[in-house]
């Protein structure tokens, strides 16, 4: 599991010390990322400056299993647990 973000390294850092996070965040500064996964928000957008909370599950080949919008980022693990179980059936 990794993690992407608009913001910078430092800034990346901090948040996941912050919050323990036991997986890396990645600075996406440029959002060359978020435009190829299509998580970059409009202009008009308030939260314009925030990608779109996406979580992909990538099989070893590099293929999107699944795209799940996170609505509830502290209760996404279940949802992510039973994804990852049904990509291994």
């Amino acid at each position: 599991m990794i993690g992407i973000s608009f913001d910078s390294p430092t800034d990346n850092l901090a948040f996941r010390s912050e919050n323990q996070f036991p997986f890396p965040l990645l600075s996406d500064v440029d959002r060359s990322v978020g435009q190829a996964y299509q998580v970059v928000r409009t202009t008009g957008d308030r939260f314009a400056d925030y990608p779109q909370r996406v979580a992909y599950l990538i099989d070893p080949d590099g293929t999107i299993v699944t795209a799940t919008e996170v609505t509830d980022p502290a209760g996404y693990g279940e949802q992510a647990l039973a994804d990852l179980a049904a990509a291994q059936r």
